[in-house]
């Protein structure tokens, strides 16, 4: 059932109450010249404290002020009366006025995204997109915080940009730089502490906040917001894509993560998860349609845990199912609609869209989505399924709910469910008290399933539960040898993979040229993997005698006539659609199931 309109606007008032008691404090130091986080920790100031203004002093707004009076006959029969936004938030003063902004984005493919979002957020309010940093006015780092490495890569970038920033001439307007994303939310204090030249904070949840940040910025002062949310997921913002040229886009459909793995940082930097409306996804899907975007990636840091409650609470239907044999270490979820709800909708929008989605975790895998991958053409036959480590000793560890066993047992059940499924993973090599016959498992485990495409990486301690309960016991040295052999027996068992499907024809969705030659185009099969092919032209279709020029976005047929662990190489044979390819039964099916 829907929830009560009078009680949601009083929630909602109270919730901006709360918020503004919050932003008044910050707003106040921040004009006393203070630096610190939203949470209250002081990581600088000068010498003096000036007495807060009297507003502040009186403890702010009353409650009473953020109540709405109902509204008078019936006027909100519709829905919920739109709101006026409350005064920290108002958009006073808050216009960009034009100045550049220019996105670096690192990462994730949820950080693409949230570029969009936040670059949709500052095109509103009067900010114009700069081509390079030499010519913007704020420089916007979207961060990752997964491993050491990828923050390293951040500070490094600060030293570079800061001689950029005292490049600048007095007629210019002063850059501003901001850090955004996991890593302004995991290192506030430090980045505030040893980086100077950092105006702006925003933690992933902040973004709505960019247009007031930058203003506060432009004053001379910094400006800091990490505040994480329980219900944001910015439904009512529609990205901008960067790129406007590329035919694929990533929405964000979840935010957030509740599984706590012991080694995993996201649970702490992107907070517990919530669920994005399926109106709100279905509604950027056509409007992507629209533009002629053919590929979409649904993303979410456990995005097959996908729970939207926001407007119906099925009460009589069941709770989760996880995959045989795996566990959580919260509860079941009980009503609202599920990822197969949501695959289900976003399939039929558009029948020659294809649709992929990341990052799942192996738990969630009930047959409804499993069958429904395999019915719909346009959901590709292609699954990621992190299993992180062989060995059922370090997957406890790692909290990850399951065994060895349960998760060779998922992936052959899946592949009885979808014959030629492309299966992608993850491992990290060298963690905590892992032993030499714990990698030797892992091995074994990449040569028995058999991976199309794998992520692989060393193990990088971040200050979650690993870091308070286990010993960063593996040295380096091993950790880098334990790596390299698992990615020799990963490319061993990828190019086995891929020369099954010499002789084969795949459908392509081609996205550009190659970055290795101007004369030729590269694209992605079904199954994720990179075709690389000669730009010719071809026929219309499989009947045609007129040829037409291949251009990006455009689904070719394509004959595979050679393969590494990387990619395959072919030869185009025509033009074609994702439905007319569906009606003929692909070889590459009978080549891949050889696989399990």
């Amino acid at each position: 059932m829907r929830s009560s309109a009078p009680a949601m606007r009083t929630f909602r008032a109270v919730n901006r109450f709360l918020l503004s008691c919050s932003a008044s404090r910050l707003h106040w130091q921040l004009e006393a010249g203070w630096c610190a986080s939203v949470a209250g920790s002081q990581v600088g100031h000068r010498h003096y404290r000036p007495e807060p203004p009297p507003s502040f002093r009186k403890g702010g707004p009353s409650l009473r002020e953020f109540i709405q009076r109902a509204p008078e006959n019936g006027a909100e029969a519709g829905g919920l009366a739109a709101e006026e936004a409350p005064p920290y938030l108002s958009g006073v003063g808050v216009s960009g006025g034009g100045r550049r902004v220019f996105f670096e984005t690192y990462g994730c493919q949820m950080n693409v995204n949230d570029t969009e979002i936040a670059w949709s957020i500052l095109q509103k309010n009067g900010y114009v997109k700069a081509s390079s940093c030499t010519e913007a006015d704020v420089i916007l780092l979207v961060t990752c915080s997964i491993r050491e490495k990828a923050e390293q890569t951040i500070w490094n970038r600060l030293k570079q940009l800061a001689s950029l920033k005292s490049k600048r001439t007095k007629s210019q307007v002063p850059l501003k730089i901001g850090i955004l994303g996991c890593m302004a939310e995991r290192l506030k204090e430090e980045i505030l502490e040893k980086e100077k030249l950092v105006d702006v904070l925003a933690g992933p949840d902040s973004y709505r906040d960019l247009p007031r940040l930058l203003t506060v910025a432009e004053a001379g002062q910094k400006a800091v917001n990490v505040l994480l949310s329980l219900d944001e997921t910015y439904a009512d913002v529609m990205p901008v894509q960067v790129n406007s040229e590329t035919k694929s886009a990533f929405i964000s459909v979840m935010r957030g993560c509740n599984n706590m793995c012991s080694y995993c940082i996201v649970p702490f930097t992107r907070g517990r998860e919530r669920s994005r409306p399926i109106s709100s996804i279905a509604q950027e899907i056509r409007m992507l349609s629209d533009q002629g975007v053919k590929e979409v990636t649904l993303l979410g840091q456990n995005v097959n845990s996908y729970c939207d409650t926001s407007e119906v609470s099925f009460h009589m239907k069941e709770p989760t199912h996880l995959s045989h044999g795996f566990s959580t270490i919260y509860r079941n979820k009980i009503g609202g609609l599920r990822f197969a709800d949501l695959l289900d909708r976003v399939s039929r929008i558009d029948s020659e869209m294809r649709i992929r989605f990341t990052s799942p975790h192996p738990k969630d895998f009930p047959d409804e989505v499993l069958q429904l991958i395999q019915e719909r053409a346009n959901i590709c036959k292609q699954i990621h399924l992190p299993a992180q480590s062989g060995s059922t000793a370090v997957l406890k560890a790692m909290r990850r709910g399951y065994t060895r066993e349960a998760y060779l047992e998922l992936v052959n059940h899946i592949r009885r469910i979808i014959p030629g499924v492309s299966l992608s993973s993850d491992f990290i090599a060298g963690f905590c008290e892992e032993t030499e016959d714990d990698h030797l498992q892992t091995i074994s485990l990449l040569r028995q399933v058999r991976y199309n495409v794998g992520y692989l990486f060393a193990y990088s301690m971040r200050k979650t539960h690993s870091y308070h309960r286990l010993q960063d016991s593996v040295p380096a040295i091993v950790k880098q040898r334990r790596l390299e052999e698992l990615i020799t027996v990963f490319r061993e068992e990828a190019a086995k993979l891929n020369s099954e499907l010499i002789g084969t024809e795949q459908l392509v969705l081609v996205e550009g040229t190659s970055k290795r030659s101007r004369v030729e185009l590269c694209g992605r099969s079904d199954g994720n993997v990179k075709v690389i092919f000669p730009n010719v032209e071809v026929p219309h279709d499989w009947s045609s005698g007129m040829l037409a020029p291949v251009r990006s976005g455009d689904y070719i047929t394509v004959q595979i006539t050679s393969a590494s662990s990387q990619s395959l190489k072919g030869t185009p044979i025509c033009h074609t659609t994702l439905n007319g390819s569906a009606k003929v039964i692909p070889k590459q099916l009978q080549a891949v199931s050889s696989g399990q």
